[in-house]
C-alpha cells in the first residue's frame, strides 16, 4: 500500500507531528510513504520522501495540482491528512484522483452540524482514525457521523528504540527525579507544576528532589522566572529542546504530564514505557484510557496543588509503591502502544473504510 501523508503546521513541532513521523516512518518499512508538508521545521524531522507544499488555504490550486501529480507519480492508494486545513484538500484531491481519504484527528472537539463539516468529515472522506474512545464518543454526537466511519487507534511509541536505550538505564544519584515534557506555553501547565513542586519542598524541607524540564518556547523565561520567586530554582533545571531526551526520562523516577489540554501524549507513552511512575492531570483526549488512578499512575485535577504535591511525596516516600507503578505503566504500554499493533490497525482501517 502506497500512503501519503499530509501536515500544513506551521511553527510547532508537538506530540501530534511527533506521533505522526513515528508512524510514518515505521509504515515505510514496507509499504510506500511520502509526506507533503508545509514548514521546514517539519519536513526536516521526516527521513522518507517528502515534498514541501504552500497550503495556503483549504482550495488552494497549486497545492492541489502539486498533490495530484505526487499521487500519480508515487501511485498513491490513500491519503492521510492531519490538519484541520488538509482535510478539505485532501478530500478534493482524493475525489479527483479516485482514491482514500482517511482523515487523522488528534483533538477532542465537537463537530458542528453544518453542511461545510458534512462535506469535509462525510462526502470527502472515507474514515476518520482518532487516537481515544473519547474523541470517537464526542464526533458521534455529530448527526452524519455513525462507528463505522471512525476507528480509534491508539497512538503508537518505538518501543524497539526504547527498548534499546532501557537496556542502559542506570540512575546515575540517588535524589528523587520528577521529569515533564512539552513546549513551554499555557496550555503545558508547568506554572502549576512547578507550584506544586514548589510546596512539596516547602512542606517537606528534607527532602533531597529536583524537576527537570524538557522543551523549549515563549514562556521558557516565564517559568524560570517563577523558579526564582518560588525559592526553587536550585533545584529545578531547563533543558530547552532536546532531540533525544530520553537519556532524562531514563534518569527520572516519575513524569508530570500537566496539561490543561491534552490529546494522547507521546511523551507520557515514552516515558512511561521508560519506567517512570506518571502522573497527569485530566486533560482530555483519552488520559483515563491510559492511566488507571491508583494502579498503573495517578490522575489529578488541572490547578489542585496540593494534591500534586501529595501523590508527589507519597511517590517519594515509598519506593514499593513507586516501582510497583512504573512496572504496571510499562505493561500497559507494551499491550495497547506497541507500534506494530498501531500499524496493524492503521493498515486494516485504509483496506477496509
Amino acid at each position: 500500500m502506497n500512503i501519503l501523508f499530509l501536515n500544513s503546521a506551521r511553527r510547532n513541532w508537538g506530540g501530534n507531528e511527533r506521533s505522526i513521523q513515528l508512524v510514518a516512518e515505521a509504515l515505510s518499512d514496507e509499504h510506500g510513504v511520502v509526506l507533503a508538508y508545509r514548514s521546514e521545521l517539519i519536513g526536516s524531522h521526516f527521513g522518507i520522501t517528502k515534498y514541501r507544499l504552500p497550503f495556503l488555504h483549504e482550495a488552494d490550486l497549486y497545492t492541489i495540482a502539486r498533490l495530484k501529480s505526487i499521487i500519480i507519480k508515487h501511485r498513491i492508494d490513500v491519503i492521510i491528512p492531519t490538519k484541520r486545513k488538509d482535510y478539505a484538500l485532501a478530500g478534493i484531491v482524493s475525489r479527483i484522483t479516485g482514491i482514500k481519504n482517511i482523515i487523522w484527528l488528534g483533538a477532542n472537539r465537537p463537530l458542528k452540524n453544518t453542511w461545510y463539516n458534512k462535506l469535509v468529515y462525510k462526502s470527502l472522506s472515507n474514515g476518520i482514525i482518532v487516537n481515544a474512545m473519547q474523541i470517537q464518543q464526542t464526533l458521534l454526537k455529530t448527526p452524519f457521523l455513525t462507528e463505522n466511519d471512525i476507528r480509534v487507534i491508539y497512538n503508537g511509541i518505538d518501543t524497539r528504540l526504547l527498548d534499546r536505550r532501557a537496556t542502559k538505564k542506570k540512575k546515575s544519584c540517588e535524589t528523587f527525579t520528577v521529569s515533564a515534557m512539552g513546549r513551554l506555553d499555557s496550555n503545558k501547565g508547568f506554572d502549576f507544576l512547578l507550584k506544586s513542586f514548589a510546596r512539596l519542598l516547602k512542606n517537606r524541607t528534607d527532602i533531597d528532589a529536583r524537576l527537570i524540564i524538557i522543551g523549549d518556547g515563549p514562556l521558557k523565561n516565564n517559568y524560570a522566572k517563577l523558579a526564582r520567586t518560588l525559592d526553587i530554582a536550585q533545584n529545578v533545571r531547563f533543558c530547552g529542546y532536546l532531540s533525544d531526551p530520553y537519556p532524562e526520562l531514563l534518569e527520572s523516577d516519575v513524569y508530570v504530564s500537566s496539561s490543561i489540554s491534552e490529546g494522547l501524549s507521546i511523551a507520557l507513552l515514552e516515558a512511561m514505557y521508560l519506567a517512570n511512575a506518571p502522573i497527569s492531570t485530566l486533560a482530555g483526549g483519552g488520559v483515563r484510557e491510559i492511566i488507571k488512578n491508583g494502579t498503573n499512575g495517578f490522575l489529578v485535577d488541572f490547578g489542585d496543588e496540593q494534591a500534586l504535591a501529595d501523590i508527589l511525596y507519597r511517590l517519594y516516600s515509598d519506593r514499593i509503591l513507586r516501582k510497583t507503578i512504573a512496572e504496571r505503566a510499562v505493561t500497559t504500554v507494551m499491550e495497547r502502544y506497541s507500534m506494530q499493533k498501531i500499524l496493524h490497525e492503521i493498515i486494516d482501517f485504509c483496506q477496509t473504510a
